[in-house]
């Protein structure tokens, strides 16, 4: 008997609170998607220079603020991520399927974070981050 997946949601994400519990529902424990692309990596890298993909990942950053698992006190100061949180096949690429650019299925992270996702490595996850304060990147304001 096969078991149905039961896919990841972010409205399900955002009912959990804190980062830890965030980062343990996404998850993946080291299980990258099956088909990961081989040959075919191409598809994905394409994918992610189109204008559509671009127009969904800044609707995705606005939405989460621009913060790690889109939990508050988690500012992403350098490059910000958009993971899918079911990982993607070559046919969903082909196919467009809905899991490519509705937000429901999409969350930032850093690259750190996305590591610790995927490989369920938790000593990559930054574990105090920086606490920000008004004019804390104005020098001369402090």
């Amino acid at each position: 008997m096969v078991k149905a997946m039961k896919f990841k949601t972010y409205s399900e994400l955002s009912q959990l609170l804190s980062f830890e519990e965030r980062y343990q529902y996404l998850r993946l424990c080291g299980k990258v998607g099956e088909d990961t692309f081989g040959f075919d990596r191409y598809l994905n890298q394409e994918f992610y220079k189109t204008d559509e993909w671009r127009a969904i990942r800044d609707v995705v950053i606005i939405r989460d603020n621009g913060c790690d698992l889109g939990v508050d006190d988690r500012q992403i100061g350098g490059r910000i991520l958009v993971h899918h949180m079911n990982p993607i096949t070559k046919e969903d690429i082909l196919y467009r399927s809905k899991m490519l650019l509705d937000p429901e299925y999409l969350i930032c992270t850093t690259d750190n974070t996305h590591k610790a996702i995927h490989y369920g490595d938790e000593n990559l996850l930054i574990k105090n981050p920086i606490e920000r304060r008004p004019n804390d990147t104005c020098p001369w304001r402090h």
